[in-house]
């Protein structure tokens, strides 16, 4: 059993059991959080899709921890101008255990 949720403007597929890295939420850890926006849900063989979210589907998770990703470094240089620009930034996050799709 899998669904296909909307969070943070992106799609994720998810399972029971999984553990997913969404965008920064500002919540405590062990808190519970409820996914309304379900786009698919596949049970026992049978593939539900929503227009555009399945009616009375829930996805439940519960927060892990917050924390901040590896540094992503942008390095932009233009050949034959001795122009050079170099920034980087981290991505906060949010890591979710999802424990139920109903």
């Amino acid at each position: 059993m899998y669904a296909i949720i909307k969070a943070s403007g992106q799609q994720f597929k998810v399972q029971e059991g999984d553990i997913i890295r969404f965008d920064k939420m500002g919540l405590e850890p062990k808190r519970e959080v409820e996914f309304k926006e379900v786009l698919a849900v596949e049970r026992d063989g049978s593939f539900t899709v929503g227009a555009p979210f399945v009616k009375g589907a829930v996805v439940k998770g519960e927060v892990i921890n917050e924390g901040r990703d590896k540094k992503v470094l942008i390095f932009k240089k233009r050949r034959r101008k001795d122009s050079k620009l170099k920034r980087g930034f981290r991505r906060d996050f949010t890591r979710v255990k999802i424990t139920s799709i109903a």
